[in-house]
C-alpha cells in the first residue's frame, strides 16, 4: 500500500536527574559531596533508509517516545545516557511542524539523518555545586524534560522520469510495457490514484526508474482532481515523458493545458526536458494527424515519437531519448520557497521572554526558560528553592510580580507547578 503522508507525534528523552548525597565512609565524619549528574535524554532521529518506498509503517504506530536518561549516582557516578530513537523513513521525505507549518527538513540519501526532538540535558548532581564558600551544598537539578512536537511527514518521489498526460493517456499502460510494473489498467479517467514505480532495463549499463502519476486536469494547480497529488511527486523527477492520447479530440491542446498547470504550480517544472510520445499511433486516426502534430511542436523545439503502448511500437526508442536527456540534467534539490536551508529546530523568539496573566486562582507563568527551570528543580531543597528565586529575578519575573499587585500568599502557576508566593 503506497502512502504518501503521515502524521506522527514524537517526544525526546528528559534529562536524567542530578543527584544530592554526601560521601558517607568509616572514619571520615564529614565526607564532601558525591551526587553524580544525570544522563542525556535520547533524541529521536530520523534516517533515510533506501529500501523503503513508503510511510505505511506510521499510519498505525503514529507515537514515537525517546527513553530518558538516567539518574545520577553516589560516589559522583553519572547516569546512563538514553540512545538515540531512529526512525525510518523513504528518501523523498519532507518533514514539517504540523503545529506551526514550520519546514524542518528534507531527507534524500541513504543514511542521511535529522533531529527532530533533541533530549533533555541532564541535571547536575550537588557535586557540581560545591564552592569555596559552600562546601556542603544541598542543591541539586533534575533532567530538562524532552521536546515533543507533532510532525507531518511527506513523501515526493525519487524517480529518475516522471510519466506526465492527461487522464487515460496510456502512462499505466506504457509503464506495464516497459517495466514489470503491475498498475491498474482501464479505459475511464483517474484509473491511477496513487504513484506507480517501475524500473526498465535498457541494456545492462542503463536502468530507468518510471514513475506513472495520476494525470492533471484544467486546474490542477489549484488542487481540482488531483492536482496537488499530481503535482507534489512530478516535483521530484529530473525528466518527463508526456504521453499525448492520440484519440482525444484535441492532443495540441492537452499538451498546452498540461504544462501550463506544470507552470502554475511550479515554474521549475515546465523547464524540465520533455520527452513527447504521440499514443495510440496503431489507430488509423492518429496516423491522419502525426505530421500535424508533429510540425506544430517540432516547431516549437519538441522531438515528437509515435508509439503504441498496447503493441510496444517505438517504446525503446522514447526510453533511450529519456535516458540521452537524463544524463544531461542535474539532480534538483527540492526545498520550499521559504526555506533557504535545513535546520533541525530553532525556537523562534528569545527563550528567556515571558507572560505573567492574573487569572482568578491567582498568577500563571508562561515562558520557555522559567517553565523548563521550574521542571529542574527540587522543591524538596531549600537551596535548590532560593536558587530558582534567583532565576525569577535574574529573567526579571520577580519585578513584574511586584509591578503588577503581587501579594504574598497569592497562587503561581508555572508549567505543571503550584507555587505559594513569598517575598
Amino acid at each position: 500500500m503506497f502512502i504518501d503522508q503521515a502524521f506522527i507525534y514524537v517526544k525526546s528523552g528528559k534529562g536524567g536527574n542530578g543527584m544530592m548525597h554526601f560521601r558517607r565512609e568509616k572514619y571520615i565524619p564529614r565526607g564532601g559531596p558525591d551526587g553524580g549528574d544525570g544522563g542525556q535524554g535520547g533524541n529521536v532521529v530520523l534516517e533515510v533508509k533506501s529500501t523503503l518506498n513508503t510511510l505505511f509503517n506510521f499510519q498505525y504506530n503514529s507515537e514515537h517516545r525517546a527513553e530518558d536518561g538516567g539518574n545520577g549516582g553516589t560516589s559522583n557516578c553519572t547516569g546512563r545516557s538514553a540512545p538515540a530513537l531512529i526512525l525510518h523513513v523513504p528518501p523523498g521525505t519532507l518533514i514539517f511542524d504540523n503545529d506551526t507549518g514550520r519546514f524542518l527538513g528534507d531527507l534524500v540519501e541513504e543514511g542521511q539523518q535529522l533531529v527532530v526532538a533533541k533530549g533533555g540535558r541532564p541535571g547536575r548532581g550537588n557535586a557540581r555545586f560545591a564552592t569555596s564558600r559552600n562546601q556542603a551544598p544541598r542543591i541539586a537539578e533534575k533532567g530538562e524534560p524532552g521536546e515533543e512536537f507533532s510532525l507531518r511527514l511527506e513523501l515526493k518521489l525519487i524517480a529518475d522520469i516522471g510519466i506526465v498526460g492527461v487522464p487515460n493517456a496510456g502512462k499505466s499502460t506504457f509503464l506495464a510495457k516497459v517495466t514489470k510494473a503491475k498498475p491498474k489498467i482501464a479505459p475511464y479517467p483517474f484509473t491511477t490514484l496513487v504513484p506507480n514505480l517501475g524500473v526498465a532495463v535498457l541494456d545492462e549499463e542503463n536502468t530507468l526508474i518510471l514513475a506513472d502519476i495520476p494525470g492533471l486536469i484544467e486546474g490542477a494547480h489549484k488542487g481540482i482532481g488531483l492536482g496537488h497529488d499530481f503535482l507534489r511527486h512530478v516535483q521530484r523527477t529530473r525528466v518527463l515523458i508526456h504521453l499525448l492520447d492520440g484519440m482525444a479530440e484535441d492532443p495540441l491542446l492537452d499538451f498546452f493545458q498540461i504544462n501550463s498547470e506544470l507552470a502554475l504550480f511550479d515554474p521549475a517544472l515546465a523547464q524540465k526536458p520533455q520527452v513527447v510520445a504521440l499514443n495510440k499511433i496503431d489507430m488509423p486516426e492518429v496516423l491522419e494527424r502525426l505530421e500535424n502534430i508533429k510540425t506544430m511542436l517540432n516547431q516549437r523545439g519538441y522531438e515528437v515519437f509515435a508509439i503504441s503502448a498496447l503493441t510496444g511500437t517505438e517504446l525503446k526508442q522514447v526510453l533511450y531519448r529519456a535516458a540521452k536527456l537524463l544524463k544531461d540534467t542535474p539532480i534538483p534539490v527540492i526545498l520550499p520557497e521559504e526555506s533557504e536551508e535545513i535546520p533541525i529546530y530553532r525556537y523562534e523568539g528569545d527563550p528567556r521572554e515571558f507572560t505573567i496573566t492574573h487569572i482568578p486562582e491567582g498568577w500563571r507563568i508562561n515562558g520557555k526558560a522559567i517553565e523548563r527551570a521550574a521542571a529542574m528543580t527540587y522543591w524538596e531543597h531549600d537551596q535548590s528553592v532560593r536558587r530558582f528565586q534567583r532565576i525569577l529575578e535574574a529573567l526579571g519575573i520577580d519585578a513584574e510580580l511586584h509591578e503588577q499587585g503581587i501579594e504574598p500568599g497569592d497562587t503561581v502557576f508555572i508549567g505543571d507547578y503550584e507555587l505559594e508566593w513569598q517575598d
